[in-house]
Parts: structure tokens; sequence; C-alpha cells
């Protein structure tokens, strides 16, 4: 903003030579500039909008799809006269668009870069006595550093954590080793975890629901841990959290919380139970990003869902599901790990053949049709058939509504199962046992809690949520290509998942570029 500013102060110096030198030095009437806007909790309450703004970018591109296509989950789809991306992330290839993963690199650095701003600003602002305002989003904004980091973390690798906005002298900054940042965001969610209150936003239709919590940040926390530890083969989360420390966080979202499983599983989805979803604002969701269908078509906005409409069935509505652009179709593999009388399958993937819809592939276009594609997040029709999104006026493009759940409460139970399994081993197989009841809706279905089990657990019960992949690099890299490679379903369904890139993704090439060669490319590519 800065840098805007003073290109566009020179460029004017020629238009007002001839004014009064008051003229010169008077503040802008009109614009708001970083200088002039930080001074009332109320500016600081927009700067804080804005860096929650980022996250409504999820789209094609983005960290869902591009994660799902390279698990096991998926393959790449869309249509027969598409573009190669959505094969190359599913084939771990990089040749026909250097850039295929600019949007996941810019949308995080965008958000780093709001919270910085107003981060840096705080201290400015006449906070009117209020204090604990100031705290609260303090804490709010480390929580969403914290969340673009890890996400960046997770699939680049090594990369530049930042907590200011850079100098120009530090515009080409080479990557920093994975210790500094997760240190970063360790620090930045146990701030949060330590100085937001206990809200829980989810329980009572509050206004405040999509605003992050002391639960989401104790999650967040056990998230990182559970990562950085398997996938770095270390003892602590980067030397900030230890191991006792995340258990702590995650057992007292269990109990404390008030989060608590919904008891249907397919309740969650609209597209699954669109006569008894419970809502957006449900007990389970210990942290949604969340969106409407206010835009009405204005691309200029990112009110909307815009990535439900890249994994809807292609080509034209399809019985109560509205179309889309058939990406990511599902993998047989995944459906059929679900167990007899699991209910989860049903509510998580369509089944054309098994639901008596007619999907013609030819007519369609559809590439790399499996016959099985997203419940979650399939946008849904109305009684006459037509999409919702466009009977009410939007764009089925940019207008979706539905919320993207990125931590929910049986998340929380599998972490905890996970790291109380060494010392609490009756609480880890309560909490495993409580997913795996709600399930199969009965007490019968026990498994022993073990590492393999969990594992295995999290891929049902959070499979098309953005999980997989990166479960499966941090258990191993062997364990991921065992997992990923698929070969005997015919050449276009052929994956090799190749070690040598250590479960990265590939750099965009322009930021290589920009850096003056200060960030090299991952391995492998």
């Amino acid at each position: 903003m800065k840098k805007y500013i003073k290109i566009l102060g020179i460029a004017s110096l020629g238009l007002v030579a001839s004014c009064t030198d008051d003229f010169i030095e008077n503040d802008p009437y009109t614009e708001r500039t970083e200088d002039n806007f930080y001074q009332t909790p109320e500016d600081a309450f927009e700067g804080l909008v804005a860096a929650y703004d980022i996250l409504q970018r999820e789209g094609y591109g983005g960290f869902l799809i591009t994660s799902e296509i390279a698990s096991d989950n998926c393959f790449g789809g869309f249509g027969t006269a598409d573009n190669q991306v959505s094969l190359e992330w599913d084939r771990f290839q990089f040749g026909s668009d250097l850039e295929m993963n600019r949007p996941v690199w810019e949308i995080c650095y965008t958000g780093i870069y709001r919270a910085n701003i107003l981060l840096e600003n705080l201290e400015g602002i006449n906070w009117q006595g209020n204090e604990d305002l100031r705290t609260q989003y303090e804490a709010e904004a480390k929580f969403l550093r914290a969340h673009y980091h890890f996400e960046l973390a997770r699939m680049f690798g090594d990369i530049v954590p930042l907590d200011h906005t850079l100098s120009p002298e530090e515009f080409e900054s080479p990557r920093a080793p994975a210790e500094e940042t997760y240190a970063l965001i360790a620090e930045d969610f146990r701030f949060a975890a330590e100085n937001l209150g206990d809200e829980n936003y989810s329980l009572n239709n509050s206004p405040d629901y999509g605003r992050v919590t002391k639960w989401a940040a104790e999650a967040y926390l056990a998230k990182a841990f559970l990562f950085y530890t398997d996938y770095y083969e270390a003892s602590d989360l980067a030397g900030v959290v230890s191991k006792q420390e995340a258990t702590a966080y995650i057992n007292d979202v269990v109990n404390n919380s008030g989060h608590q499983l919904i008891d249907d599983f397919s309740r969650l989805w609209l597209a699954a139970s669109m006569e008894n979803y419970v809502g957006e604002g449900n007990a389970e969701m210990v942290w949604a990003i969340r969106y409407n269908s206010s835009g009405n078509g204005n691309w200029d906005l990112n009110e909307g869902n815009r990535f439900q409409v890249n994994i809807a069935t292609r080509g034209s509505n399809l019985g109560p599901y509205a179309y889309g652009w058939g990406g990511a179709p599902v993998n047989p593999e995944l459906y059929n790990a679900y167990a007899v009388g699991d209910t989860r399958r049903d509510a998580t993937i369509i089944n054309y053949a098994e639901e008596g819809l007619e999907f013609d592939n030819d007519s369609r276009g559809q590439r790399q049709h499996t016959g099985l594609s997203w419940k979650k997040y399939a946008p849904i029709t109305n009684e006459a058939g037509e999409a919702v999104v466009a009977a009410n006026g939007g764009d089925i493009q940019i207008d979706g509504f539905e919320d993207y759940a990125v931590i929910r409460f049986s998340e929380v139970l599998l972490m905890a199962a996970e790291l109380n399994m060494d010392s609490d081993q009756g609480f880890a197989q309560e909490c495993l046992d409580r997913v795996r009841a709600r399930a199969f809706q009965d007490d019968t279905h026990s498994i022993a809690v073990t590492k393999e089990n969990i594992m295995e657990e999290r891929r049902l019960e959070l499979a098309l949520e953005g999980k997989r992949y990166f479960d499966l690099i941090r258990w191993s890299l062997e364990r991921a290509k065992q997992a990923i490679d698929n070969s005997g379903d015919g050449s276009q369904f052929d994956v090799t998942f190749r070690t040598e890139t250590n479960g990265w993704f590939p750099i965009p090439q322009s930021q290589i570029l920009l850096s003056n060669g200060a960030i090299e490319q991952n391995p492998g590519w």
C-alpha cells in the first residue's frame, strides 16, 4: 500500500506544482492510507476483516482441490477439452503451466501480509481503555497468520516465514528452515489459544460464527504438532510445544469446548441430507470458512464459495445435484474402503449407478469418469430441478453458499486418540470409539487404538476435506507412494508418486524469478 501511494504521489507532483504548499502538505481527503487509517478500534476491525476475507478465496487451484487430487482419494478429472493442470496435480508432473500452484502461494502470502499490517498498527490505535479488545484482535490476527503459514508449509516445505511486512531490502529473502517457520506457527497459535476467550460461536447461531476461537487454536496446535513431528521426525513442535502440551491442548478441546458430534454424519452435508441438514453453525464445527450467495454474480466480490462448482457433476443438473465442471472424480478405492454399514460412504460420495442417475460420459465430456463424485460440498437443485444458486439470482461459478469445514470435532477426537495413545490408552480408545459409533450408528464397531487404525479412520471420516495427502506424507513417503500409485485401470488412471519430491508441490516459477534466485525450486521438479 505504501509503495502504491508513493508512486501516485510522485506521478501527481507535476499536476500540483502550481498549487500551494498547504495542498501538498495536507493529508489525503478521500484516500485512506496505512499512515492515516489505523486510528480507531473500528479501523482495526476493518483490518481484521481484511485478513479474514482472504479465506474466502478457496477455489480452482486452491489448497483443498489441489491436495485432494494429489492424494489417493481423487483423480484429476474436469473436461476432455480442458487444460492438463488437473492431470499434472494427479500424476506429479510439472510442465504445461509453471504457475499451477500460484493460487495457494498468493492467497496465503496476501493473508499473511494483511495480518502483519494489522499487527504492526495495533500500538498506534486509541483503544479507549479497551485493552481486552486489542488483545483479542491481536490473537485473531496471529491465528490467521499461523493458518496461512501452515497451509504454505504443508504444500511447499521450506518457505519464507514472515512475522512482519517486508522492507525493499528483504524482497529477495531465501526460504528458511522448517523449524523457523513452525516455531512462528506454534507461537502464533499458542498466543491465540492463551488470549482468546472460551466462547463457542457454533452453539447458538452466534453472529460471530466463523471467527476463530481458543478451541480452534488449541486444535490447530495439536494438528501442527502431529504434522511436524511426524514428517520431520522431531520430538516437539519446533522447540515451542512439547507432546505433553499438545496433548493437553487437544484434551481441553475434547473435554471443555462444548463442541460435540452431530448424531448423524449425513446431516453435516447439505447434498447428503437436504431435508434434515443440521445447518452450518452446528456444534461439530470447531472452525469453518463462511460463505454466502450475496455476491449475486459479481466477480469483484469474494463472498461465495468458488470451490463447489469445480467438483460438481459435469455438464448439467443431475437429479438433486447441480452442475459444475467435474473436477477431482473420486477413486473407487476410497468408495470401496468403507465397510458395510458405514454411513459415511453414501454421505461423502455420489455413486451415479447406485442412485439411478444416468450420466452420459461422452456427451458431458467428462475426463477420467469413475462413476463417483463428491457429495460433500456438492451444490444442489431445488424442487423444480434448477440449481439453487442460479434460481436465487447467483452465478453457479462464484456464489456457492456452503461453508468449508476446516476443523470438525470428529478430527479433534481422532487427534486426541493419536496423541493419547501412549499415555492414556483408555481415553484414546474412547475418542476413537465415539467417531466409529457415530459412523455405524451402533456400539459394536470398536477397533484397537493403533496408529494404523487411526490413520485409516481419518481417511474415511475426513475424506474430501483436504486432510488425506498431508496425512500420507507425514506418515512416511513410502506409505504415500504405496497408497497413491495407481495402475491397471487404464492408462488415463495411471499415477506414480515421486518420492524425490519429498511430497512437496512445485513452487510457482514467477516467485523464483521475482526472488532473483534466492528461492530455489523444490527437489524433483
